[in-house]
């Protein structure tokens, strides 16, 4: 056992000493023959770590991006294929066959439509010939969807498990390819420019598309495998659609062999929940939490029950209309003057009855520009709970100007 951790650290080290080597300067054809002695057994994890321990030691997260590209053609066709009993990934439904599928759909779309239509163009830069390529390219930005996904949804689970480096790099080389499809595209509607310029951005754009999809069958898709657990995958099936698809929508939903799902996650809830921990549908807070998170806002809330009882109320820093503890239970009817009750009522009333979902009302207080808004709160049957009240002071809002892309120095 001693043996093999040594031999893996000493790979680690070389591996680490290569990468190393690109960054200073030198080519990939010359670290390939001493890259190939270590060639065999090398697996996605080991990449992973090797990532991470650059940026450790103090490597830019930058840097490592730049060598992405590197290190995956060095690696390619080195990294072992990691075979397993009944893969659960091979079933349609399941998140890793979405990715894949839509990589084979994307990768089609490169092979069959675009690069034939740019030839195409290339040949007769007619405006038909214009518009099937800005068609075609169209399509290929739906793979900002596939990157949402991964990003949203993979990325949080693997950061869970201590995984941080790939998809910091991975990350900022999605957003790099979204930008070089974006200018492209840009450049076909509004400045046909020279061929050869327009085929060479378009190319390094389907080549960098193409080398993402490497590197998430090769790198990404086996690490996460090794990772998540089936209940993870699960709660990332089931929220994929919220996100959207690439040139491929699922079919079927992932239902795995196992034992009862939904009993098993009630089980983990109820004692999270016994701990302090409220189990809501996207996550669990605690008590101290959830009051921190409401006063943090910088707007009042107040909730009235179906009943007409004031429930609850937040305690900013700096509340726009007073509120004292002492109308929790209270009628909403009775906390406000006799004058304009008659008005709360007709709100409420609207609210309940479904005539109106909202309220809106804007008041000038001194310096203040307020904005109250009323919302019908309503379950999933649609049936009425109550009114939330929403208060906020939007005079800074309508003071902004320009833009801000830079954090604030104090």
């Amino acid at each position: 056992m001693s043996e093999y951790i040594n031999n893996r650290e000493y790979r680690q080290k070389v591996l680490k000493e290569l990468i190393m080597e690109l960054h200073g300067g030198k080519s990939v054809e010359e670290v390939k023959e001493r890259f190939g002695k270590l060639i065999e057994g090398v697996s996605a994890t080991e990449i992973s770590e090797m990532e991470t321990a650059l940026i450790r030691e103090g490597m830019p997260v930058s840097e490592v991006q730049r060598l992405c590209d590197v290190h995956a053609a060095v690696f390619k066709g080195s990294i072992e294929e990691i075979h397993r009993p009944e893969k659960e990934e091979d079933n349609p439904g399941h998140p890793v066959f979405t990715f894949r599928a839509e990589n084979k759909a994307i990768e089609r779309l490169l092979r069959k439509q675009l690069r034939p239509a740019l030839a195409k163009y290339q040949e007769e830069d007619s405006s038909q010939n214009l518009q099937v390529l800005i068609e075609q390219m169209t399509k290929l930005w739906e793979l900002d969807k596939h990157y949402l996904r991964k990003e949203n949804l993979l990325f949080p689970y693997m950061e869970k498990y201590g995984i941080t480096a790939p998809p910091k790099v991975m990350w900022g080389v999605d957003d790099e390819i979204r930008e070089q499809i974006k200018a492209a595209t840009t450049l076909l509607k509004e400045h046909p420019c020279e061929k050869q310029k327009l085929s060479e951005q378009l190319e390094a754009a389907f080549s960098r598309v193409e080398e993402m999809i490497f590197k998430e069958e090769n790198i990404l898709f086996p690490m996460v495998l090794d990772t998540l657990s089936e209940d993870e995958w699960l709660r990332i099936a089931k929220e994929s659609a919220e996100i959207g698809y690439c040139l491929y929508e699922p079919k079927v939903e992932w239902k795995p062999i196992r034992v009862n799902v939904e009993e098993k996650v009630q089980q983990q809830g109820e004692a999270k929940a016994s701990d302090g921990y409220i189990n809501f549908e996207s996550g669990l807070m605690s008590q101290a939490e959830i009051e921190a998170v409401f006063n943090t806002l910088p707007v009042d809330i107040t909730f009235v029950d179906k009943d007409g009882a004031v429930k609850f109320f937040t305690q900013g820093k700096e509340r726009i209309f007073p509120r004292t503890k002492a109308i929790i239970g209270r009628q909403v009817s009775n906390c406000h003057p006799p004058a304009s009750v008659h008005i709360v009522e007709e709100i409420v009333e609207d609210l309940k009855s479904g005539k109106k979902d909202q309220e809106d009302f804007w008041i000038r207080m001194k310096d203040k520009f307020v904005h109250i808004r009323y919302y019908a709160v309503r379950d999933k049957e649609g049936q009425f709970m109550g009114v939330l009240e929403f208060t906020q002071d939007i005079a800074p809002l309508q003071a902004l100007q320009g833009e801000k892309r830079l954090v604030s120095e104090e």
